[in-house]
């Protein structure tokens, strides 16, 4: 059965997040991220080019802030954490992302531009004073939180509860949001 080139694509795709998220950056190839799509590694390269433009469009995430101005103004950093809590927790693909990049110039370079272009609109609608500031203050929270509850697993963090979560991090978010 012949598939389209959109569907052979998204089938790519679909397998270089699976092996992506299974095997890391560094440990999936080409060959393999293909045997899981059933198809040649040449279609690969034909779409793709390089392993690391096929990372690039595998990581290519959408944050889903949601709108947050039905918030009261108080509640907005609880929100983002517990917003963020949910968004790693759904999707593994954007830990093997995270994790990809402390040693990947790529992928440091993507999760720049997703936390930039997506967070920095979010912070400068609640607070236009220093935005860029702000959101990259709440990054390093959000990040920082990712990478030892998710990939570090370091047992403390990893044994707070959601609500536990929250609660910790929720007032050092709106310090950010509120801060001079």
């Amino acid at each position: 059965m012949r598939r389209s080139s959109e569907q052979t694509k998204a089938v790519i795709l679909a397998a270089a997040r699976e092996r992506f998220a299974a095997s890391g950056f560094e440990r999936a190839t080409i060959r393999a991220i293909a045997e899981d799509a059933d198809i040649d590694p040449s279609m690969v390269m034909r779409y793709f080019g390089n392993k690391d433009r096929l990372f690039a469009a595998a990581a290519d995430f959408d944050l889903a802030i949601p709108d947050l101005s039905d918030a009261g103004h108080d509640e907005l950093g609880a929100r983002l954490v517990t917003h963020f809590v949910e968004r790693w927790e759904r999707d593994e693909a954007l830990i093997v992302l995270l994790r990809s990049s402390a040693t990947n110039a790529d992928a440091a370079q993507r999760m720049q531009a997703i936390f930039g272009g997506q967070l920095l609109p979010v912070v400068a609608k609640v607070n236009p004073d220093e935005p860029e500031l702000r959101a990259g203050l709440i990054a390093t929270q959000m990040l920082g939180l990712a990478w030892c509850r998710y990939v570090l697993r370091l047992p403390p963090v990893v044994a707070m509860s959601r609500e536990e979560t929250i609660e910790w991090l929720g007032p050092t978010v709106q310090r950010y949001l509120d801060g001079p």
